[in-house]
């Protein structure tokens, strides 16, 4: 056999792990309510299925967005010929504004500054290749997302170093775990070029606050290292606190902006991943001009860049759609986070992301990331649900689990839930005393009640949306 690149035959892909198998399981034997009821339910996919209802009338209103209509079909041919890699102007122009709008139009973006990818995987690949050479590292707290290991460190050569925080403060990255993970990775010998941040966090579905990101910005400054901020959940924070960019705390504190660099996409704020549209925007010039040049690997399709730039330049839309996800996300998140409380399911607080961080500690029979696995395999195989083990995300301590709850319908969600009930009752966890169950428990709401009824005003407090957000303003 003629041999292939270390690349080809290594390992570092990362598939091998309880996160990709877990997908392998329900790719196999998938659910469909009529044509395989007992299969796989995927609840480890974050992908945002709320409002494409909401998408699909903005579409049929305006045809001529697509080129595959007799409305489009006269933009077909300049849009098919040849387009420059920077990217349209419109496009550029039109995710620039997104961008901001995102934020609270509370900064702006130059949309000479984007430059485009396919999606996040890309951009992070894109970013990691300008930034450091192979052997070089990252620091990443942790958990974090699975596929960081493969954007990050499969074919650039780059090291990720872990930043280790617990839930004994609900995993906040604080100022000793950065130093520690930086003085680890001196004790390696490893060079470290920058710090990844994912906020909000992707598994956790938690934001990092003012002060955290100053003290993160600081942080880097002093140690001379790349910031990269991982923004891609910006628009699903669904109640407060607000979202605090890292492009709004770089306009409140001394920092060299040339190590700072952002990473965006409209997989998950939009529910776009077959679009394949990611973002690199950085502060920093030369970054800009190389990741241009780079990006000619992993172009956005001309016909992509030619709806986007239809649809978040038409600002009515994009106001309606922003208000439209956070109601259908808080929503999907109070009732799915009530109906686990009800068994005895605990998860870490969240208001933001497709996903809450499941807490299972009590159901393993001892403290392992072996009995993690073992507890994994029963839900996957029992249970049959794809949810993810925090030992994938790198989580430092067993008996968390990623579960994603808006890449469904309904009524699949309440087979869901049946399932999950079903399992704890077989736990004999459904007869935990009252005052034990989670604090969410206390709503003091019948199991009878249907999804529509969380979002009346008395159970939406006291975690109403933001008073200064699209939903709260249209109400008023």
């Amino acid at each position: 056999m003629v041999a292939m690149s270390k690349i080809a035959t290594g390992n570092g892909h990362g598939e091998n792990s309880p996160y990709f198998d877990g997908w392998k399981a329900y790719e196999t034997n998938p659910f469909h309510p009529a044509d395989r009821p007992d299969g796989v339910i995927q609840m480890g996919l974050a992908e945002n299925q709320l409002c494409f209802n909401f998408i699909e009338k903005w579409l049929m209103e305006h045809p001529e967005a697509s080129l595959c209509t007799a409305e489009g079909v006269n933009k077909f041919k300049e849009t098919a010929l040849f387009q420059d890699y920077h990217g349209m102007p419109k496009f550029r122009q039109a995710v620039a504004k997104f961008m901001g709008k995102v934020r609270g139009d509370r900064v702006k973006f130059d949309p000479d500054r984007i430059v485009m990818s396919g999606g996040a995987t890309g951009a992070h690949e894109m970013v990691a290749f300008c930034l450091a050479d192979p052997g070089e590292a990252f620091l990443v707290p942790t958990p974090y997302y699975p596929g960081f290991d493969r954007d990050l460190r499969w074919r650039t050569g780059v090291e990720l170093v872990p930043v280790v925080c617990e839930s004994n403060n609900n995993f906040k990255i604080t100022r000793n775990a950065l130093e520690a993970a930086y003085e680890k990775a001196q004790e390696a010998n490893l060079r470290v070029k920058g710090l990844l941040i994912t906020n909000p966090s992707n598994p956790l579905g938690t934001i990092l606050d003012r002060e955290t990101l100053k003290s993160i910005v600081s942080f880097i400054n002093e140690k001379n290292i790349h910031l990269i901020g991982d923004e891609i959940y910006a628009a699903t924070v669904f109640m407060e606190p607000e979202f605090v960019s890292i492009s709004e705390i770089i306009e409140e504190v001394e920092c060299n902006r040339d190590l700072i660099h952002i990473v965006y996409s409209l997989s998950k704020d939009m529910g776009f991943p077959g679009f394949r549209v990611g973002i690199v925007y950085s502060y920093n010039d030369a970054v800009v001009s190389c990741a241009r040049k780079m990006s000619s690997f992993g172009l956005v399709s001309s016909q992509t860049q030619h709806l986007i730039a239809s649809m978040l330049s038409d600002d009515d839309f994009v106001d309606n759609f922003i208000v439209e996800s956070k109601e259908q996300l808080f929503k999907r998140h109070k009732y799915f986070t009530w109906s686990l409380s009800q068994v005895g399911i605990c998860s870490l607080k969240s208001n933001a992301g497709l996903f809450i961080w499941m807490d299972l500690r009590k159901l393993l029979k001892e403290k392992t990331f072996e009995a993690e696995v073992d507890l994994w395999r029963v839900i996957i195989n029992e249970v049959k649900l794809n949810v993810s083990p925090g030992s994938s995300f790198h989580c430092h301590e067993p008996g968390w689990f990623r579960v994603c709850f808006t890449n469904m319908d309904d009524n699949t969600m309440e087979i869901a839930l049946s399932r999950i009930r079903t399992f704890m009752l077989k736990n004999n966890e459904a007869m935990v005393p009252r005052d034990k169950l989670c604090r969410r428990s206390s709503l003091k709401l019948s199991l009878s009640r249907r999804m529509d009824d969380f979002m009346s005003p008395g159970i939406m407090s006291p975690h109403s949306p933001l008073p200064q957000s699209p939903l709260v303003r249209a109400r008023t």
